[in-house]
């Protein structure tokens, strides 16, 4: 089995800020990776931490597969070479976990029938067989709701809308605290500069036949479905095929920019980086 690349977007979440995803595609594999944004001084050259680790974790995870490598192999060789990379490049050691750039995951392999699914965060895949129900992989939806749920809570105790353009210094504290669990054993595993992650990504063995269909989204792009009610699941998986990434790009901004203070749809910033990689099994 091979993956056919159908079309692909990456949307900043503002233009006076870096793209913080990352995505890549060959014929045997493709992913996105989605940077956690930065809470703190930045340590690493380059636009972002969390731009830096996406990027560079993309390519070597593809270059590793490319190198002939199975994809859990893939996954630790470049936790180490990240791993590697920030001790090498860094301003200064992280005082604190929350310094460290982390990033989710959503990565697909191709093999004889059908792809494996190696993920870590809020990162989804929507996968359409011919003539059988979507399935998905990953926590994203689960995880958007609890975030909502959080983000509301938060901004009211502090009297706040949610996605005020001003509230970052407010929310930091409590970010700051949520961040310093990942990669503990306290919280949840994200992609990160940490060989120690590989042990704890999510691995799931997809029977899938040619012809089959599947969407890569990070949590930012997926907010059409799992935040603002645009589609469901179903709906978003037919709708980038008919209508294109780019349309519902176009779309997802124009929800957005109609609730900027994140009043109907309670969110940490107006808008988030939002990408998406669309793919047939053949």
């Amino acid at each position: 089995m091979q993956f056919e690349l159908l079309d692909s977007l990456t949307l900043p979440g503002s233009s006076a800020k870096p793209n913080d995803d990352a995505f890549g595609h060959a014929a045997n594999a493709a992913l996105v990776m989605d940077g956690a944004t930065g809470l703190g001084e930045q340590l690493m050259p380059g636009a972002s931490d969390a731009a830096w680790l996406a990027q560079f974790g993309a390519r070597r995870i593809l270059a590793h597969i490319g190198d002939g490598a199975a994809a859990t192999d893939a996954v630790r060789l470049a936790l180490n070479d990240a791993a590697k990379s920030f001790a090498a490049l860094r301003r200064r050691e992280p005082s604190e976990t929350y310094e460290i750039p982390f990033a989710s995951m959503m990565l697909v392999a191709a093999g004889a029938n059908g792809f494996e699914a190696l993920f870590y965060g809020d990162c989804a895949a929507l996968v359409k067989r011919p003539d059988a129900k979507l399935e998905i992989l990953g926590i994203a939806f689960q995880n958007r709701a609890r975030e909502a749920a959080g983000v509301t809570k938060l901004a009211k105790a502090k009297g706040l809308n949610p996605a005020a353009r001003t509230n970052l210094p407010e929310f930091l504290d409590a970010l700051r605290k949520e961040r310093n669990a990942v990669n503990t054993g306290r919280g949840h595993w994200l992609f990160g500069p940490d060989v120690r992650a590989a042990d704890h990504v999510s691995i799931k063995q997809v029977s899938a036949p040619a012809g089959t269909i599947v969407l890569l989204s990070t949590d930012g792009f997926l907010a059409l479905a799992s935040d603002y009610g645009c589609y469901d699941a179903d709906g978003l998986l037919a709708a980038a095929q008919t209508k294109g990434l780019r349309s519902l790009g176009e779309e997802l901004r124009a929800v957005e920019a109609g609730d900027p203070e994140g009043v109907a749809y309670p969110r940490f910033k107006t808008s988030d980086d939002a990408t998406a990689v669309l793919l047939r099994l053949a």
